[in-house]
């Protein structure tokens, strides 16, 4: 089938038909031979020149998407019929690596030699050349597809004269060469951004010259500009998008307000964390003769980030904001999300509602969800709301009677939830966090752990219940928009999950699949158990990577059929989509014409899971750098912790106090020779009969870190 497509050709912007990749790709497989562009050309038909040129770009789009080869004789094949792989290469700090394919068959083993002319994350096409002594497939590269680093930052350093740039992600184990008048000054010791001017080669390193240089290493802050530059964050806004996020002004105007529910009189309030600056959720519940009546009121960011926008290309671009330790990566430029899209208190805001009505079981009888206008009567943090349901006094501050009649209600609601969330065998996962404190110029002073209580998890509940409504809203109305999907564990995982367990005398409750509440009967086993924590990291290890998908396969750790995110547009471009949705219905009174296609959504999806576990990873890249800067401060010292992890080379260790890991290596136990039992994860001195195992409380002293690598050293402390 020939598609119209409109592409500038000779600075000319053309409408011709041309076939798509659907349509070449059948040709070959009709055809089962290479071909060149002209067969091509004549047996699908393309006949004015701009068609042709159309068919050219699009040839070479394949090419470079690794979905046809382009051999010597300038033919095109499939790249399976000619025995190639096409992948990502994923690189080991050892100098060995792996091509990762596309079609998810078993990885390829790249050796060193086949590694230098290709960096970690490059998209390649390979061949398999055998089998190693391991029993595993040995490829090797034919040909680049895509690079992935363009720029790249490291530690400038001087050797013999000749300058270069000593990568920071270990993956990336090739030092790239910069030329004397390409150095910007640099001094040896400084975090720089090299740009790569010319990429390996088998018989060459990668060149580059310097672009930027972020200053010394372990100066404040230094650790969030590294994971930006080494994720690609994406942290300056491109031309037109804050002046199209300002030009809707600072408040909520008259005309905004036209065709939406008025709900500025209700007792709706806010509650976040003390350092949260974008409020996108407020709550207000009401009790009833039969349960409650429950509010979820949703900053209506749809209204503002239209699409096709400046601001909806760099938020789907995006993906969702990225949150380190005193500092925000916002998905929305600050206009926005910190300014006319935040439920601030005493302000009109727009808001997209979820207005629900719930029983004695925490159950939702009835739902729906309006277009309106609020301003919220207070912001409140979670150690507000708490300190004053545990005080039991009347009014959380004073004159505030409808907040605190609507607070109070909704702690009542909270407790039904639970109930209902209980019954239904949803996971209850508990996870340890914490909290760097700094001093005056920005270094760690401290880390605390992150203490959540009722009122952290009241505002959870009511989140997930309207996120379920909005998941339940799109399936009646069979829309193709992001839900939350979340599978059952793998089973590999599950198979030495249940060793770790068994060997804790921990009952097993499941045969072969396990349900939900298989995992919540764990969770309440373990209740008062000294090794708990560790426990419930491992099982939540287990669990299989959530993600968004455009159809429903329900979320198992929640236990529900259906599951979306409504509750965090500001944050979240997912959340966005399903605001979209859920307006385009109510304003053209069902889906027909909904402008999405499903295989539209499905690579949106896609694309937003993958920039979410980005967005996860920079996160944690941040705090365990900033966890070694903090222990090297303490090398020498002596803390109690204890054993999360036991492995034939050493003992991981958690110290107590700010949940700290470092591993003692297994050189540094009391000598004697240690054998390593895999099922009940424990080290055995063969002369001394001493033991080592999971759970184990011991002292530790640190003895060294290495921050370029987040490794932190200890030894036992006898």
């Amino acid at each position: 089938m020939n598609r119209k497509t409109s592409k500038p050709v000779d600075g000319r912007r053309i409408k011709a038909s041309a076939p798509d990749r659907k349509d070449i790709l059948n040709l070959f497989e009709d055809q089962g031979r290479p071909l060149q562009r002209r067969d091509i050309v004549d047996r699908l038909n393309v006949v004015s020149e701009d068609s042709r040129e159309i068919l050219r770009r699009r040839l070479k789009a394949m090419v470079r998407d690794g979905q046809l080869v382009k051999n010597r004789r300038n033919a095109y094949g499939l790249p399976a019929k000619m025995d190639l792989v096409a992948g990502r290469v994923s690189a080991h700090k050892d100098g060995y690596g792996f091509v990762m394919p596309d079609d998810g068959e078993s990885d390829l083993y790249l050796s060193p030699r086949q590694m230098r002319g290709v960096l970690h994350g490059d998209r390649v096409l390979a061949s398999v050349i055998g089998v190693d002594s391991r029993g595993r497939r040995e490829g090797a590269i034919r040909e680049v597809l895509e690079r992935a680093h363009e720029r790249i930052v490291g530690s400038f350093v001087e050797e013999s004269g000749i300058a270069l740039v000593v990568p920071d992600d270990p993956r990336i184990n090739q030092d790239i060469l910069v030329a004397g008048n390409h150095t910007q000054g640099a001094r040896p010791g400084q975090v720089v951004v090299v740009e790569i001017l010319q990429q390996p080669g088998e018989r060459q390193p990668p060149v580059g010259r310097i672009v930027e240089i972020l200053g010394k290493s372990g100066a404040p802050g230094m650790a969030t500009e590294i994971a930006i530059r080494n994720f690609d964050l994406p942290y300056e806004w491109p031309k037109g998008v804050e002046k199209e996020a300002k030009a809707f002004g600072d408040s909520v105007t008259g005309e905004m307000c036209v065709g939406r529910r008025d709900l500025r009189d209700l007792p709706l309030v806010t509650i976040d964390g003390a350092d949260a600056r974008d409020f996108d959720d407020a709550v207000y519940a009401q009790r009833r003769k039969n349960g409650w009546r429950l509010v979820v009121a949703i900053a209506d960011v749809s209204f503002y980030v239209k699409p096709g926008s400046k601001l909806d290309d760099e938020a789907r671009k995006r993906a969702t904001s990225v949150y380190f330790p005193g500092r925000v990566i916002p998905m929305l430029p600050e206009a926005l999300s910190n300014g006319l899209c935040s439920l601030k208190p005493d302000v009109d805001r727009l808001c997209l509602v979820c207005d629900m009505s719930i029983n004695d079981s925490g159950m939702v009888t009835r739902a729906r969800f309006d277009a309106a206008v609020m301003k919220s009567k207070a912001r409140l943090t979670y150690q507000q709301v708490w300190d004053w349901l545990v005080s039991g006094k009347d009014e959380i501050r004073p004159g505030a009677t409808d907040v605190s009649a609507s607070l109070k209600d909704l702690y009542g609601l909270y407790k039904a939830l639970r109930k209902a969330r209980s019954r239904r065998g949803a996971i209850d996962f508990e996870s340890t966090d914490v909290q760097f404190q700094f001093d005056e110029r920005g270094a760690v002073a401290d880390i605390l752990p992150y203490e959540r209580n009722d009122a952290h998890m009241l505002i959870e509940e009511c989140m997930i219940t309207a996120n379920v409504q909005a998941a339940a809203f799109l399936l009646r109305n069979k829309l193709p928009a992001p839900f939350r999907a979340h599978e059952p564990p793998q089973p590999d995982r599950l198979e030495s999950l249940e060793q770790f367990l068994r060997g804790l005398g921990i009952r097993v409750p499941w045969k072969s699949r396990p349900e939900p509440r298989d995992f919540e009967n764990i969770v309440q086993q373990i209740k008062g158990r000294e090794d708990k924590p560790l426990i419930m990291a491992v099982l939540l290890r287990a669990q299989s990577l959530a993600t968004y998908q455009a159809g429903n396969t329900g979320h198992f750790g929640l236990a529900l059929e259906a599951y979306s995110h409504f509750t965090s547009p500001i944050r979240r471009y997912p959340d966005l989509l399903v605001h979209r949705a859920i307006h385009f219905v109510n304003e053209n009174r069902g889906a027909r014409g909904y402008p999405w296609s499903r295989e539209e959504m499905d690579k949106i999806c896609e694309k937003c899971s993958h920039l979410s576990r980005r967005a996860e990873e920079a996160e944690r890249d941040v705090n365990d750098r900033l966890k070694a800067y903090f222990m090297e401060q303490h090398i020498g010292d002596v803390f109690k912790g204890q054993v999360t992890g036991v492995t034939s080379f050493g003992l991981f260790v958690e110290i107590t106090q700010n949940h700290v890991s470092g591993l003692v290596h297994i050189t540094s136990l009391p000598n004697d020779y240690y054998h390593f039992d895999p099922v009940v994860h424990r080290l055995t001195g063969d002369r001394t009969g001493k033991v080592y195992q999971l759970a184990q409380k011991v002292a530790v002293k640190v003895v060294a870190v290495k921050v370029d690598d987040r490794k932190i050293d200890f030894e036992l402390v006898q």
